[in-house]
């Protein structure tokens, strides 16, 4: 593909753009020759991926290592039900090509590391950030500030969203908003917390819109601008970010010298074996139970995730009301307790110990290791 003329092809499929004098053909030629990196092509990287490749962003670099799962299928439009257990990738450059055959389609089939970063950033214009973790979202804001890379950010959560344009020139960079990653737990993550599936729609395409403007050179970015978006309320605001006073405008960041561990620098531990009696599994739980064993099992869920799927032998004592609700439990008697995957139940077992429980495990996996392991009929979600 010559990257300096569009084909007759080319123009009948960009007309609506080739006719606003905003974009026309020298646009056009531009968003052709332009080269965006996705990181993840999950429920932000959808839409990214969708309407930057229907917009004819000539080369679209791809960052995934995930494969398809049915509760992606909620939010993850790229995907369909044919592609369950195939590798994201695979699934999105297939519609992707269908979508438009004209554009690059580079696969980055790893995960995004400090060791791999740089190299793959560095062969791009733009990145636009589709991750759902801290740490990957400090690696990607530091990687492009050390390559002079605008990063288009975007995050969702529940019903909440928002999007900003960090590491250009003048503007301030992702470390501008948040200089610390919050503790290890605070912030739930999607696959706990939950999110409304349209919201990433939202979301990307704002996201996509600040691609196409950058590369265009065309309006107003949210570079020194948050964009908050509350689907319940349906309400923009927006907050003014400023560039940290430590880095001179127009200069490199004076704080980012390379990159670093960002597991550790957001206080995610490398995990060593648990303590014997801990932890105890599924299986282990169910021959428990089926013989008669005398411990108390406790669901630390949310009603509304009871009502989805439950364990009939469990109590239901929601994490949140566990400190109010100690006396219901015997200190002498073992606990078994279990959430959905088990990080909740982890924080209730170190709960219960605290308050002077000495037998305590939690149920590995929680009740999606239940369903895998133990009980098919059980429903995961």
């Amino acid at each position: 593909m010559d990257p300096n003329t569009l084909s007759a092809e080319e123009i009948r499929r960009y007309s609506r753009h080739l006719i606003m004098p905003e974009v026309g053909m020298e646009g056009q030629l531009k968003l052709k020759r332009a080269r965006v990196l996705l990181v993840g092509t999950g429920g932000l990287g959808s839409p990214l991926a969708l309407y930057l490749a229907a917009a004819g962003v000539g080369t679209l670099g791809l960052v995934d290592f995930d494969v398809v799962d049915d509760s992606n299928l909620q939010r993850q439009v790229i995907h369909g039900t044919k592609d369950l257990g195939k590798k994201k990738l695979d699934s999105a450059i297939e519609t992707l090509k269908d979508l438009n055959p004209h554009v690059d389609y580079v696969r980055h089939d790893v995960p995004l590391t400090s060791e791999n970063a740089l190299e793959i950033v560095r062969e791009y214009d733009i990145v636009a950030d589709g991750t759902d973790n801290f740490p990957t979202r400090y690696l990607v804001n530091d990687a492009c500030v050390l390559l002079g890379k605008p990063n288009v950010y975007g995050s969702i959560f529940r019903f909440e969203g928002q999007a900003s344009v960090f590491a250009t020139a003048d503007g301030p960079c992702y470390r501008c908003l948040y200089p610390e990653p919050p503790p290890p737990g605070l912030v739930p993550s999607c696959a706990e917390g939950g999110v409304l599936g349209i919201l990433p729609g939202i979301i990307g395409l704002i996201q996509a819109t600040e691609v196409v403007k950058l590369i265009l050179g065309a309006g107003e970015t949210l570079q020194g601008r948050l964009m908050l978006y509350d689907a319940l309320a349906m309400r923009f605001r927006e907050l003014k970010l400023r560039r940290d006073p430590e880095c001179p405008p127009g200069q490199p960041c004076t704080k980012i010298k390379g990159l670093i561990d960002y597991q550790e620098f957001c206080g995610i531990p490398k995990q060593p074996p648990p303590p014997a009696g801990v932890e105890i599994t599924p299986a282990e739980v169910k021959v428990r139970l089926d013989r008669g064993d005398n411990f108390q099992f406790i669901d630390v869920r949310e009603p509304h995730e009871h009502q989805i799927c439950r364990i009939d032998a469990a109590t239901l004592i929601p994490l949140g009301d566990l400190p109010r609700r100690l006396a219901e439990l015997s200190r002498e008697a073992e606990v078994v307790v279990h959430c959905k995957s088990g990080i909740r139940s982890a924080k209730a077992a170190d709960l219960l110990r605290e308050n002077g429980f000495r037998r305590v495990a939690n149920m590995r996996g929680g009740i999606l290791a239940w369903s895998d392991t133990v009980d098919p009929s059980v429903p995961k979600y």
